[in-house]
């Protein structure tokens, strides 16, 4: 049995000052001297989780930037075991003499109105090659990326339509390869094509409500 700690037990904890709870996940930013510098200490982190039995997500970025993500994927949450991986980490940090960020957390999901979750969803989940994320009772409004990179999309039900055009649209660059099996994947998943006159750029298609989405390539592009 794993110990959840809910987000005001965590942060009630005097020993992790380094992390913040965001999205039901812990977080940790680090800056290092140097890339190479970054790089060492990515290394002793997962020596560290190794050693553990526990691995957090983490994303090294020049110059010398750490970033760190710890969850318990078999709860959903936070466990007594991220808040133990996470003070290991604060420790190899500390002895690296590397910079705690802990204030540049952040969160990002993506929602989208919907009359009808189910009419939708589909055409989202195959143009953006996502994994459906059931809840408790088996529906499905969440939509999460299998690499752990991109945002999340999540469903909101609406009461009545939005007759204008939408103002926001996702642009979602893939493998100039793979675009036109991705634009017809997302067709067949309930949406349609509003303009390929710019393919291969990109493709403009919408849901079944009009929400928008563009995929893009490198290819025709200037």
């Amino acid at each position: 049995m794993v110990d959840q700690l809910t987000p005001a037990a965590f942060h009630a904890r005097p020993d992790l000052p380094d992390w913040r709870v965001v999205l039901g996940r812990i977080d940790a930013a680090f800056s290092a001297p140097s890339f190479e510098a970054a790089a060492d200490l990515t290394s002793r982190i997962a020596a560290a989780a190794e050693a553990a039995g526990h691995h957090p997500d983490i994303d090294v970025r020049y110059p010398g930037d750490v970033f760190v993500k710890l969850t318990t994927h078999a709860t959903g949450g936070i466990t007594e075991a991220d808040a133990s991986l996470a003070a290991t980490i604060s420790a190899l940090a500390a002895e690296a003499g590397v910079t705690s960020r802990p204030a540049v957390a952040v969160g990002l999901e993506v929602a989208i109105d919907a009359l009808d979750i189910d009419a939708v969803r589909p055409f989202w989940k195959a143009v953006l090659g996502y994994d459906e994320v059931p809840n408790d009772r088996g529906k499905v409004f969440f939509l999460t990326d299998p690499r752990r990179i991109g945002p999340d999309f999540w469903f909101q039900q609406m009461d009545e339509p939005r007759p204008q055009r939408n103002r926001i649209h996702i642009d979602v660059s893939v493998p100039h390869d793979v675009a036109e099996q991705r634009v017809a994947d997302a067709i067949a998943a309930g949406g349609h094509l509003v303009s390929d006159r710019r393919a291969r750029a990109f493709w403009i298609l919408a849901d079944a409500e009009g929400n928008e989405a563009c995929v893009c390539t490198w290819q025709d592009r200037g």
